[in-house]
């Protein structure tokens, strides 16, 4: 949990997770915003069409970027917040929490993760 103490603003946190989940993503920004908490999010659902994301190309090359900006997003969160329903982790899911543990990142979990030593 962040200090509120040390510091003028309220906590970041970030919310990773799969955009399959995208109603669980936006309910989980709710409750955090509602606590107190700055919310930093997928702000892109490549799942639902977009002209943005209409052709292979402009997929791969906005997934890419988006990837990276997520990970951006971690570096500003004071913590993570992991949103999968059923306990579901997807791969690019356990990138991020990779990446956010290798930078001393509290992460918290809206499900619990079965045969994980992760909290």
């Amino acid at each position: 949990m962040h200090d509120t103490n040390s510091s003028s603003r309220p906590p970041i946190v970030v919310l990773c997770g799969s955009t399959r989940f995208w109603d669980q993503l936006a309910e989980a920004a709710l409750y955090e915003t509602a606590a107190g908490r700055i919310v930093l999010a997928p702000g892109c659902n490549l799942r639902k069409p977009h002209a943005l994301w209409s052709t292979p190309d402009r997929a791969d090359r906005i997934k890419r970027m988006l990837d990276d900006l997520h990970l951006r997003k971690i570096d500003l969160a004071d913590d993570v917040l992991v949103v999968n329903p059923g306990g579901y982790i997807g791969d690019s899911t356990r990138r991020e929490i990779d990446y956010a543990s290798s930078l001393g990142k509290p992460i918290r979990y809206t499900h619990p993760v079965e045969g994980s030593d992760r909290d």
